[in-house]
């Protein structure tokens, strides 16, 4: 009998992507001018700037490492209110995905399966900091995947000899 499906690879192996664990590689809280900063009431909103990045270490042929790092500090009026940097991780199993399709893969899903988490650490030390939690807004990583990519791609000035 006839196999009607030519072949039949492509359904037999499916494209895989599981989570292997998740962890904190790293974590810092910092709230500098505790007690001060938390006694004085004052309604003006600190100013937040938050730095996402997405690194990916190769483990062998299907595994990887992806880490989520996000930096963050709050000031108002030139003080800091908190500061945190958080590396947040996960190893990654990657089966039967094409090639070209592997890295858009491991930096867009890997930390887009991470972040929830990630998110949850961050506000959980600003609220046990004694400020009110801080939920970071969703990430568009596709958009920082595109970014980064078209900085990698984009010509570097000549360098000049020192």
């Amino acid at each position: 009998m006839a196999n009607g499906n030519n072949g039949g690879q492509a359904q037999d192996n499916p494209p895989q992507l599981n989570v292997l664990t998740q962890y904190i590689k790293d974590f810092s809280f910092e709230n500098p001018n505790a007690p001060g900063s938390l006694i004085s009431v004052q309604q003006v909103q600190p100013a937040i700037n938050i730095q996402i990045n997405v690194q990916a270490t190769p483990l062998n042929d299907t595994d990887f490492e992806v880490v989520l790092r996000t930096e963050g500090k709050a000031e108002r009026d030139g003080s800091v209110l908190f500061s945190f940097d958080l590396s947040f991780a996960g190893a990654f199993r990657i089966q039967n995905v094409p090639q070209e399709n592997l890295h858009p893969l491991v930096m867009i899903e890997c930390p887009r399966l991470l972040f929830p988490f990630a998110r949850e650490i961050i506000a959980g030390a600003v609220r046990n900091g004694g400020f009110p939690p801080l939920l970071l807004d969703p990430v568009d990583f596709v958009g920082l995947y595109r970014q980064n990519m078209a900085q990698a791609q984009a010509p570097q000035p000549p360098s000049t000899p020192s």
